[in-house]
C-alpha cells in the first residue's frame, strides 16, 4: 500500500483511465452544447489547414510555372481567406475550451471541498490534510490542463494525421507510403515512452503529498522545532523529501525530453526520404513540383499532430492517477451519515442524554468508550474529568456529532443525533474545541462566525463574558483587529477566550467546553466561570478539564477510567466514596485544599 492507502501503481491497468473517463463524462455533462461548438469549430479549423497545401499545390503548377497571375491572384486571395476562417475558428475553439476547462476545474474543485466538509475525524485522518489539499489543487488542476489539451488538440490531431494522409494519397498514391510508414513508427516510439512514464506520475503525486506533508508539519510546530533545536533535522527531512520528489521529476524530465527528438527524428528521415523519392517522380513526369510541396506540407502537419497527440499522451498518465486520486475522495463515504428523513423539532430544549454509548475506532481492538451514560439538564452544568486517554474529548465529539456512536444513543433535546437536522444540532449544540481556532480576517468575523446577524454590541457582551474585552480593546482596531490564519498572532490564553466569545454569541442551548479553560491563569479562569454561570443560567453546560478548580463546584461530576464512567456526583460525594476522583484531585490539591 502506498503512504495515502491506495494499492501501488500498475502502469497497464486500464481501470485508471475508465476512472479518468468517468470523472470528466460526470462533470462535463452540464457543457454539452459549447463541447459541441468547440468541436464544430475545430472541425472547420482543421479543414482549412489540410486545404491550404492543395491550395498552394495548385497555385505553384497551374499558376507560377505557367505564369498566370489571374489564377495566382484568385486563388491566392481563396487562400487568405481559408486562412482567415482558419484563424477565427481557432480563437474560438481555444475561447470555449479554456471556458469550459476552467468550468470543470471550479466544479471538481467545488466537489472535492464539499465531499471534505462532510467527513468525519475518521476519513480526514485516514487521508491527511496534505493529502487532501494536494488532491483539491494540484491534482484538480492536472485534470483541468488535460481537459484544456483535449479540447485544442483531441479534435484536430487525429483529424489531421488521418486528413493529411488521405490529402496525400489524393495527390499521389507511391509517394505515401512513406507518410503510411511514419505513423505506425511514431505511435510504436511514443507509446513506449508514455508507458514508462507512467508509474513515475503517480509517484510522483505522492511525493508531492510527502512534500506537502513535511512542510506543513514544520511550518506548523516551528515553534516546538526551535525549542528542541531541531532546526538541522528539520532542514535534513524536507531536504530528504524534496530530493526524492526531484529524482522523480528527473526521471520524469528525461523521457519527456526523449520523446521529442524521437519524434523530429523519424519526421526529419520522413523528410527526406519524400524529397528523395519525389524528385525521382518528378524528374520521370509523375508528379509535379507542387504536388511535393503539398507532400512536405502534409508531412509536416502529420508530424504536428503527432506532437499535439504526444502532448496529450505525456499528461494522459498523470492526470489518469490524479483522476483515480479526486475520485477516491469523491467516492469515500463519511461514517457520520446525513439523516434522510431529519426531524428538525425538538422534544426537549437544551437536554442532553447519553445512553450507552460506545465508540470503538475502525479495525481498534478495544473500544474509546464503553458503555457510557451521561445526563445534563437546562440550568446545571455537569462536568467530565479522567486521566489522560480516558475518552473525555472523544465523548464530547460525539454529541455534536464529529463522530457517531458504534453502539448506543447520543439524544439533544430527546432526538437521536443521527436522525436531527444538521442545521438544527448546530444551532442547539455549540462546542469549543480542545484546540481553539480562528479563521484569517477580524476578531468581528471570528465572533459572527457562528452568528452572522450579531450586533457589535453583542460582540462586546460575549467578550466581556469570556474575559476578553480588555485585550481586543488594546488591539489596533478593536473588533477589526487582523487575525492571521489559526490565530497565530495572540497568545494561548487569548485564542481560548475568543474561541469562548465565539460560542456565546451563537448563543446555543447547549454549551459544550472541551478542556477550554487550560491556557487561563487561576485568576481569569475563576472570573470567566463567574461571568459564564450568570451569562448560561438557563442553558446546559458541560466542560471537559484536567483541572479540578474549574469542576469542582459543577452540579454534577462524571469520572471516566479508561473509557467507562467509574463515578458520578458532587465534588464532596466523590471525594468520600470514589478512589479515582480522589486519586486525580489529590495530585492537584493538598487534603485541606480538596475539602
Amino acid at each position: 500500500m502506498s503512504e495515502d492507502g491506495l494499492k501501488p501503481p500498475d502502469p497497464d491497468d486500464p481501470e485508471r483511465l475508465r476512472v479518468l473517463i468517468r470523472l470528466l463524462r460526470t462533470h462535463l455533462s452540464p457543457y454539452k452544447k459549447p463541447i459541441l461548438l468547440l468541436v464544430a469549430l475545430q472541425l472547420l479549423q482543421t479543414g482549412a489547414t489540410l486545404y491550404l497545401p492543395t491550395l498552394n499545390a495548385d497555385i505553384i503548377d497551374k499558376g507560377v510555372i505557367r505564369g498566370d497571375t489571374g489564377y495566382i491572384l484568385r486563388f491566392g486571395g481563396l487562400m487568405v481567406a481559408v486562412s482567415v476562417l482558419q484563424v477565427a475558428c481557432n480563437i474560438g475553439a481555444v475561447f470555449f475550451g479554456a471556458r469550459t476547462a476552467a468550468a470543470l476545474g471550479r466544479d471538481v474543485r467545488g466537489a472535492v471541498f464539499d465531499r471534505v466538509q462532510s467527513f468525519s475525524a475518521r476519513e480526514l485522518g485516514h487521508f491527511g490534510a496534505p493529502s487532501l489539499i494536494t488532491r483539491t489543487t494540484n491534482d484538480v488542476q492536472q485534470v483541468q490542463m488535460l481537459t484544456l489539451m483535449a479540447f485544442t488538440m483531441m479534435v484536430s490531431a487525429p483529424i489531421m494525421f488521418v486528413g493529411g494522409i488521405i490529402m496525400a494519397l489524393g495527390l499521389d498514391v507511391p509517394m505515401s507510403g512513406v507518410l503510411l510508414a511514419v505513423g505506425p513508427v511514431l505511435g510504436v516510439a511514443v507509446g513506449l515512452i508514455v508507458r514508462k512514464m507512467r508509474p513515475l506520475f503517480r509517484t510522483m503525486q505522492e511525493r508531492l503529498d510527502t512534500v506537502n506533508r513535511v512542510l506543513r508539519e514544520q511550518i506548523t510546530g516551528n515553534r516546538v522545532i526551535r525549542a528542541f533545536v531541531k532546526d538541522a533535522y528539520e532542514q535534513e527531512r524536507f531536504r530528504g523529501a524534496n530530493t526524492e520528489l526531484t529524482d522523480v521529476s528527473l526521471s520524469t524530465g528525461r523521457l519527456m525530453a526523449l520523446m521529442f527528438p524521437t519524434v523530429m527524428t523519424v519526421s526529419n528521415i520522413a523528410c527526406v526520404a519524400l524529397i528523395w523519392f519525389g524528385a525521382h517522380r518528378i524528374d520521370s513526369g509523375g508528379m509535379e513540383i507542387g504536388a511535393l510541396t503539398a507532400f512536405l506540407a502534409y508531412l509536416m502537419q502529420i508530424v504536428m499532430a503527432v506532437m499535439m497527440a504526444t502532448f496529450m499522451f505525456m499528461m494522459v498518465p498523470r492526470a489518469e492517477v490524479c483522476a483515480e486520486r479526486i475520485e477516491e475522495a469523491l467516492g469515500t463515504e463519511t461514517s457520520v451519515v446525513p439523516p434522510t428523513a431529519p426531524v428538525r423539532e425538538l422534544a426537549s430544549h437544551g437536554h442532553l442524554e447519553v445512553r450507552g454509548a460506545e465508540f470503538r475506532y475502525p479495525g481498534a481492538e478495544e473500544p474509546v468508550l464503553r458503555a457510557v451514560n451521561l445526563v445534563a439538564r437546562p440550568g446545571e452544568t455537569t462536568a467530565v474529568i479522567g486521566s489522560t486517554g480516558s475518552g473525555k474529548s472523544t465523548l464530547l465529539g460525539l454529541v455534536p456529532r464529529l463522530s457517531d456512536v458504534t453502539d448506543g444513543e447520543v439524544l439533544v433535546g430527546g432526538v437521536d443525533v443521527r436522525t436531527l437536522d444538521p442545521a438544527v444540532l448546530s444551532r442547539t449544540v455549540g462546542l469549543v474545541p480542545q484546540k481553539p481556532y480562528l479563521f484569517s480576517g477580524t476578531v468581528a468575523t471570528n465572533l459572527r462566525y457562528g452568528n452572522p446577524d450579531a450586533t457589535d454590541e453583542e460582540l462586546w457582551r460575549a467578550l466581556e463574558v469570556a474575559q476578553a474585552r480588555d485585550f481586543v480593546e488594546r488591539l489596533d482596531g478593536g473588533l477589526n483587529a487582523p487575525v492571521a490564519q489559526g490565530g497565530t498572532n495572540v497568545s494561548g490564553g487569548q485564542r481560548q477566550r475568543l474561541a469562548i466569545a465565539r460560542v456565546l454569541v451563537a448563543r446555543p442551548e447547549i454549551y459544550l467546553f472541551d478542556d477550554s479553560f487550560s491556557a487561563l491563569d487561576y485568576a481569569t479562569d475563576a472570573a470567566l466561570r463567574a461571568a459564564l454561570a450568570g451569562e448560561t443560567a438557563d442553558a446546559t453546560v458541560v466542560i471537559v478539564a484536567q483541572r479540578v478548580s474549574t469542576i469542582r463546584d459543577a452540579d454534577r461530576i462524571v469520572v471516566l477510567d479508561e473509557g467507562r464512567v467509574v463515578g458520578a456526583g458532587r465534588h464532596h460525594e466523590l471525594m468520600a466514596d470514589n478512589e479515582t476522583y480522589r486519586e486525580i484531585v489529590l495530585s492537584q490539591l493538598t487534603e485541606a485544599e480538596a475539602a
